[in-house]
C-alpha cells in the first residue's frame, strides 16, 4: 500500500489570495469627475472637456468630447433603433493635467492636510487652491 505524502506550499491562507490582491490594486489618479482637463498626448492634442467617469483600477478617465470612438449597436428592443454611435473611450490619466481654476492653465497638482484634518488639491504653479467639483 502506497504512503500518502503531503507537501507544504506557499499559497497563503487560501487559494488565489495573491491574485485578489493583484485584481484589488488601484491606481492613483490626479483627477475626478467634474473636474476640467486638458489632453497632453494623443490625436485630441490640447482640447479641453470635463472628467465624466474615472476608473480606478485601470488608471484610466472618460472626458467629454474626447477620443470619440464609434461604437456598432445592436437594437435590443423593437422601439429601439439600432446602428453606429459615437462616445467617449477611456484613456490614460496620465495624458489629462487639471486646468487651474485660478489662471485657467494645466497645473500639476499638489495636496495639503488642513488643520481640521480634511485634504486639499493645491495648483503647484498658482499655489491655489482647486475645489473639488463633483
Amino acid at each position: 500500500m502506497r504512503k500518502n505524502v503531503y507537501y507544504r506550499t506557499d499559497r497563503g491562507q487560501r487559494l488565489g489570495a495573491g491574485r485578489h490582491a493583484a485584481k484589488a490594486a488601484r491606481e492613483a489618479i490626479h483627477v475626478t469627475k467634474g473636474d476640467t482637463v486638458r489632453v497632453m498626448r494623443g490625436d485630441d492634442k490640447g482640447k479641453e472637456g470635463k472628467v465624466l467617469q474615472v476608473y480606478p483600477k485601470t488608471g484610466r478617465v472618460k472626458v467629454e468630447g474626447i477620443n470619440i470612438v464609434k461604437k456598432h449597436r445592436k437594437a435590443r428592443t423593437a422601439e429601439e433603433t439600432g446602428g453606429i454611435i459615437e462616445m467617449p473611450a477611456p484613456m490614460h490619466a496620465s495624458n489629462l493635467m487639471l486646468l487651474d481654476a485660478k489662471t485657467g492653465r494645466p497645473t500639476r497638482v499638489r495636496t495639503r492636510v488642513d488643520a481640521d484634518g480634511t485634504k486639499e488639491r493645491i495648483g503647484v504653479k498658482s499655489g491655489q487652491a482647486i475645489p473639488r467639483s463633483r
